[in-house]
């Protein structure tokens, strides 16, 4: 398969390498086919199963209870629960690919994708998904979304599981107190997180994410301001657009004068729970970490809300990927596999996820589960979506190069540019290049 993969990738993948001797898993056979040379087996469709959660620690809770339901209602199937951490995820696939050790079933989100499926690793699924009783049960806009990033040909490697929104987490006691309207427009918040900040008193009007993931929030922030409603111009990336680098200026300029300064390395746990425990306004995430400012603050202290609107009174946003599970290709119990995959996505094991979760699921009879109304801000999330307020720039999720592109290559060059040491261009225009590049090597390996 002719796919190149960048610099940074190739790198990573050298140190998986590197890795391999230390990996106690059972490595792949080689004949040539699938990831690691392996192409597995169906099996017996009994037996054990590995599964890799790629959201290990947040959603490790949920998942052993869908696992639990599974096993009782599959006695003749064992699922060995691996919880992995989101920032680690990728890293640890990527170094199983090559040197084998794949679990048989794991989360594929829309952005690692076309990454995992240019090697090979993933098994084909809209063979299976057509035989399912989930055919015709599931969010068609989401499988869009994970056929259209899996590389270009237009496969299906991943069952969506649920889809993510950004929100805006305000203190309405603190709102209430100073005076202030809800931060509905881009004016107004940055207008809340001056007036809500005292430093002295520890007190600041918004936290940033400076840590891992996040170039998809400075992302967001940049094209919600700028209102700029595609990533492409042609085969040009819009990111480093001059309107798009004023509004990352300054989003970025909040950083130690509005926010706290450990939000340098903040990724979105410690961000969550720094909101959940301190005195700071306002906080962008998504609907995941609803849960826990529920548990935290109560539901009368706070509020979720969609992303604000620019300047032309149009709300913009950037994609946020979809979630979902795979079958790795090198799984020697593929029916079993997509066993746990069918029950996991099915009407009530979706909605248990994603009621704990906080995310919009993926079945079409869980979203109409009462909890949804009962939950806030999936409730304005989901209208914003479909009332046309809201335009969606899609990220290049097709990319091979897009995972690495947004984490690795930038959220180092990224914390450069909230410490003053590299200009908003200067970061936009390093990114635009990489983007542009693999754009192109893209379209010339996919026609």
């Amino acid at each position: 398969m002719k796919i190149s993969i960048r610099r940074s990738r190739r790198a990573a993948i050298a140190v998986a390498l590197g890795s391999v001797l230390a990996l106690t898993a059972t490595a792949c056979g080689d004949d040539g086919s699938g990831a690691g040379g392996d192409k597995g087996d169906e099996g017996s469709g009994k037996g054990k199963i590995v599964f890799w959660d790629n959201n290990g620690g947040v959603r490790t809770d949920i998942w052993k209870e869908v696992i639990a339901d599974f096993q009782k209602a599959n006695p003749d199937i064992k699922v060995e629960y691996v919880g992995i951490a989101s920032t680690e995820y990728q890293s640890k696939v990527d170094t199983a690919i090559q040197g084998g050790g794949l679990p048989d079933v794991g989360g594929v989100g829309a952005a690692m994708l076309a990454g995992f499926s240019a090697q090979n690793a993933l098994e084909p699924l809209d063979d299976r998904l057509a035989k399912s009783s989930l055919n015709g049960k599931l969010n068609e806009d989401m499988v869009g979304v994970l056929k259209s990033s899996g590389g270009g040909d237009g496969t299906l490697y991943s069952i969506p599981t649920s889809a993510n929104n950004g929100v805006l987490y305000y203190r309405t006691d603190l709102f209430k107190k100073a005076g202030l309207d809800e931060p509905t427009t881009w004016d107004k918040f940055y207008e809340a997180a001056a007036k809500l900040t005292n430093a002295k008193k520890n007190e600041f009007g918004y936290t940033i994410r400076g840590g891992a993931g996040s170039i998809a929030q400075a992302l967001d922030a940049m094209y919600g301001q700028s209102g700029i409603t595609s990533f492409w111009d042609g085969d040009k990336t819009t990111v480093n657009d001059p309107k798009n680098v004023a509004a990352l200026e300054k989003y970025a300029a909040l950083y130690k004068k509005d926010t706290p300064a450990a939000d340098l390395n903040n990724d979105f746990t410690k961000m969550v729970a720094q909101w959940d425990s301190g005195t700071i306004g306002m906080l962008n995430h998504n609907l995941g970490s609803y849960q826990d400012h529920v548990k935290a603050l109560g539901v009368d202290k706070f509020r979720g809300i969609p992303q604000p609107i620019g300047a032309g009174g149009k709300r913009v946003q950037v994609s946020n990927p979809v979630d979902g599970l795979g079958v790795f290709k090198s799984s020697k119990n593929k029916e079993a596999a997509w066993k746990f995959i069918e029950f996991a996505t099915s009407h009530a094991e979706n909605s248990k996820f994603n009621k704990a979760a906080g995310q919009v699921p993926s079945n079409n009879d869980a979203a109409k589960d009462s909890w949804i109304s009962e939950a806030e801000p999936t409730k304005l999330a989901a209208a914003a979506l479909t009332d046309g307020s809201t335009t969606i720039v899609q990220l290049p999720y097709y990319l091979p190069d897009w995972n690495t592109i947004s984490k690795a290559d930038n959220e180092p060059n990224f914390q450069k540019v909230l410490l003053g040491d590299m200009s908003a261009k200067d970061f936009l225009d390093t990114m635009a290049d990489q983007l542009n590049k693999a754009q192109a090597e893209w379209k010339e390996q996919n026609g």
